[in-house]
């Protein structure tokens, strides 16, 4: 597989996306840019905008295993990683595999989930592993999660933990669709769902492959410079209790990468760095007391470090 191939794999993933999701082509590219570096999404909105929509089509679009978990209060960790048993047939332990082994895994509503469930997430997120009964299973590869929350409604709901948050590549904002997207959504929804005839336009091998390639891409020396003061800049802002963390500067740093392959360059551009920060970084910065007290934003702060750190002019 080359550059071209993965371009043309990625061009093939969002065209399919997009028979069923209307008008959201830049979330859809963060998403895909996510599977390209091997990261987690978390797709943050109210309810009704299409966020379990668009995780069902990214999985059904890849020919490879999903599975799905319903976030509720009752939600047991064995009820995600899988259960052991006593098989009286074979007289023995078996091991049931929970819903974690697969490809691609929907978490809807993950903060309905106790703070327990939500737990049994955490080592496969960042390791590709989960323990059962001490016993330590490595995941299918590729292994991605994609979580679904509403920011709104708190009743019944469980904050879901900075070092949970951090795991999550990118966090996407679907937002509500213009009048005429709406109107395309209508027509296109008036006889048939489309999802229900969504067929697979990659195999999960392709991915894994795209992956590789993409760690190849070109990162220059001053555009590595500009990402680094950028994410430190975060933990300097006033109002910012927490920056951005190691993990998160990685995230940023691979996710340039996957956009310059999927926009067809073998080199990052300072402008990639600039279009994907809001995405991959601003969940991870942790606001103060004051901060919230005058209504400031992560976004804020965000912006604040862009706009205090210069660009590289030649990339």
């Amino acid at each position: 597989m080359n550059l071209q191939n993965v371009t043309t794999l990625l061009n093939a993933l969002r065209t399919n996306v997009r028979t069923v999701i209307v008008g959201k082509d830049e979330a859809i590219d963060v998403v895909l840019i996510g599977l390209l570096s091997d990261g987690h999404v978390l797709l943050e909105d109210v309810p009704g905008v299409g966020k379990t929509t668009l995780a069902k089509a990214i999985a059904r679009s890849l020919n490879c295993t999903f599975k799905r978990i319903q976030g509720a209060p009752d939600l047991l960790p064995s009820d995600v990683t899988g259960v052991s048993y006593f098989n009286q047939k074979q007289q023995e332990f078996e091991f049931r595999p929970g819903p974690i082994f697969a490809n691609v895994l929907l978490v809807d509503e993950i903060n309905r989930a106790t703070p327990r469930a939500q737990a049994a997430l955490l080592e496969a997120m960042q390791e590709r592993q989960t323990t059962v009964d001490g016993d330590t299973m490595a995941l299918p590869k590729p292994f991605l999660v994609i979580a679904t929350q509403n920011p709104i409604e708190l009743e019944g709901t469980f904050p879901l933990p900075e070092a949970q948050i951090d795991r999550f590549f990118a966090r996407v904002r679907l937002g509500y669709p213009s009048e005429s997207e709406e109107r395309n959504l209508l027509m296109r929804f008036e006889r048939v769902d489309p999802l229900t005839t969504l067929q697979p336009v990659a195999e999960a091998s392709d991915l894994i492959e795209a992956q590789k390639l993409v760690r190849e891409i070109r990162v220059e020396a001053s555009v590595v410079d500009y990402l680094l003061k950028l994410c430190r800049k975060t933990r300097e802002s006033l109002g910012a209790q927490l920056g951005v963390s190691p993990r998160g500067t990685l995230a940023l740093y691979r996710a340039v990468q996957a956009r310059a392959a999927m926009q067809g360059r073998d080199f990052v551009l300072p402008d990639d760095v600039k279009q994907l920060a809001p995405y991959i970084l601003t969940h991870r910065i942790v606001l103060d007391g004051n901060a919230r007290l005058r209504n400031r934003t992560a976004g804020d702060i965000l912006s604040q470090a862009l706009e205090n750190t210069p660009a590289p002019v030649d990339a």
